[in-house]
């Protein structure tokens, strides 16, 4: 702290109030060798600083070689003359520090745009509890760290040139604000994915084992809007103020009296606050993410070790980074001599305290979105694994992709694939395979007993029992009737021939006489029946009807024989026509 009062002191007696140089007369003063009338000078309340400018609270030039001005006219106006807020001074360890911080924010920049669309780009169709934009905001909010820090350390190299301070210092600690907050949210999205993609690992093999009401739901769904709101209000506390304070350094008593109080006021402490709040937030969305997304383990010891080693690696540098950053604004808020505030601070503390934690975060996110694949490549991989394993336990062998190739089958039209499975089930009519001939029946049946002749069991059909003779003694019925299986199946189905062997099987241990009954029912709908009773045309049909003598009922248009032959129709009234 002593050489900082030193460094006051020494600015105190460089930006004492001078008095004006003696001149020609008491109404003339010579400064660098140039007169001015001095009754002008003190008639508009110009006064001379030990900075070498002359100033009346409104207007300020400087006075030294080559930039003091040449004549001053009676109304207070110089020609010639130079302002004091002008960039004149050379790039100092400020400036040249923040261009090299530049340039990698910039690069970061370009590597964050390819990783954004590494990691944007869908493969899978949407889903309703797992957004594409979800994945993104780290992203966005990467760019949006590497985009306000460029815009602060470019105009920072003027915070060394310019002569006084002005415009610059408050662009560059603005946006450097803006960096802090963008920081802070890049690592909270950072954390919230993570744990959104270990609930969509957890429950993409069941997505009813978590119910979308219940407490763990409901935690999810307030904690981003209480994040948002404490990073809103921190942005509520820095922003919307007067910046003018940050320029308020130009003399000792200006940066004691206006500059410091404005940097270390109660504002900056309440935002700093609100940013460890936000932090606090980020850890306790990554204890809720592995408490029900990651295998747990019974034991205290056991629990622990489990939660430290489900925390990626990742976030065990970026957390700790980003806690330091929050430190540091916290720090600045209390005490001025390393604040960023501060145009002649310390450079080593504030890039590496102050703009060093973005970057390396913003470079680690960078390393791991090089290094992790698309999450739905990703998920894809992982059920192609879980249907491999099913397939396993199935017994199921997948043909290789080179299968249909060598077999011709990526040739085979739609009309194609649509007769091949015809075919391997078996065609014709369907009448034709439920209501069979006596004749293919009995075939069949000889076919199927010699081939139960040939193994060591009793036959699969049944012995065939003479049918009871029916009054009509029709052939067909009886017939029918010596049918109690199903007939043999010849087809290429598999399954088919299972399910007819399974049939069989069943009527051997189960006997039944529904195929018999089945079987007269179909006989009896075949036998002919009585004839139809004749129809006649009498006077008393003709009554019911209305037809004419010799008609049957029936009305065909096209027939005129009866309109010629039959007797003229006599109208009565209108209503007969």
């Amino acid at each position: 702290m002593a050489g900082f009062y030193d460094n006051i002191a020494a600015i105190q007696a460089r930006d004492l109030i001078l008095d004006w140089p003696a001149g020609a007369n008491s109404s003339d003063t010579e400064i660098y060798g140039v007169h001015f009338n001095l009754t002008a000078l003190k008639h508009y309340n110009y006064t001379y600083y030990g900075n070498h400018t002359v100033s009346n609270n409104s207007k300020c030039y400087l006075t030294f070689d080559p930039y003091q001005p040449d004549y001053l006219w009676p109304n207070g106006s110089f020609v010639n003359a130079t302002k004091c807020f002008v960039a004149i001074s050379d790039i100092g360890p400020r400036a040249s520090t923040g261009i090299g911080f530049a340039c990698v924010f910039g690069f970061m920049l370009m590597l964050l745009l390819t990783v954004l669309a590494k990691h944007g780009k869908m493969y899978l169709p949407r889903e309703r509890r797992f957004y594409p934009i979800g994945r993104r905001w780290q992203w966005y909010w990467g760019l949006f760290v590497c985009a306000t820090a460029l815009i602060g350390l470019f105009v920072n190299v003027d915070v060394d040139r310019y002569y006084l301070t002005e415009l610059p210092m408050t662009v560059t600690v603005f946006f450097w604000f803006l960096m802090c907050m963008g920081t802070v949210a890049q690592t909270w999205e950072a954390v919230r994915h993570w744990g959104s993609w270990q609930e969509r690992q957890f429950v993409d093999p069941n997505p009813f084992v978590y119910s979308e009401d219940d407490r763990r739901a409901k935690i999810e769904f307030y904690l981003p809007l209480w994040f948002y709101f404490l990073l809103w209000m921190n942005f509520f506390m820095v922003v919307p103020r007067s910046w003018g304070f940050t320029q308020k350094q130009r003399s000792p008593e200006q940066t004691a009296a206006i500059a410091i109080p404005g940097a270390t006021g109660i504002r900056f402490k309440i935002a700093a606050f609100l940013l460890f709040a936000c932090w606090v937030t980020i850890v306790f969305s990554l204890r809720h993410s592995i408490k029900h997304y990651r295998p747990r383990q019974g034991g205290v010891f056991r629990r622990a070790f489990g939660f430290t080693k489900a925390i990626p690696l990742r976030f065990y540098i970026i957390i700790p980074l980003t806690l330091g950053l929050i430190a540091y604004q916290a720090y600045i808020a209390w005490v001025w001599e390393y604040s960023v505030i501060r145009k002649d601070g310390p450079v080593a503390v504030i890039f590496g305290w102050g703009y060093g934690p973005s970057l390396a975060i913003i470079i680690i996110q960078v390393i791991y979105g090089y290094a992790s694949p698309n999450e739905d490549k990703d998920l894809i991989r992982l059920r192609r694994e879980r249907g491999e394993a099913v397939d396993r336990e199935l017994g199921i062998v997948k043909r290789p992709a080179w299968w249909r190739r060598v077999r011709g089958e990526h040739l085979h039209s739609l009309r194609d694939k649509i007769t091949m499975n015809v075919n391997e089930i078996g065609g014709g009519r369907a009448t034709g395979r439920r209501i069979e001939t006596a004749a293919e029946r009995d075939a069949r049946e000889e076919a199927l007993a010699a081939a139960n002749d040939d193994i060591e069991m009793y036959p699969v059909t049944r012995p065939k029992e003479d049918p009871p003779v029916r009054a009509d003694h029709s052939v067909s019925a009886i017939q029918h009737d010596r049918q109690h299986l199903p007939s043999l199946y010849e087809g290429k189905s598999e399954r088919r021939r299972h399910e007819r062997s399974m049939q069989a099987a069943a009527d051997l241990l189960f006997p039944s006489n529904l195929g018999a009954e089945r079987a007269r029912r179909e006989a009896e709908l075949g036998l002919d029946g009585p004839p139809p009773p004749p129809y006649t045309d009498t006077s008393s049909e003709r009554g019911r009807n209305g037809n004419r003598p010799g008609s049957t009922g029936r009305s065909n248009s096209a027939d005129t024989t009866n309109s010629i032959t039959g007797p003229a129709q006599q109208v009565r009234s209108m209503l007969d026509i």
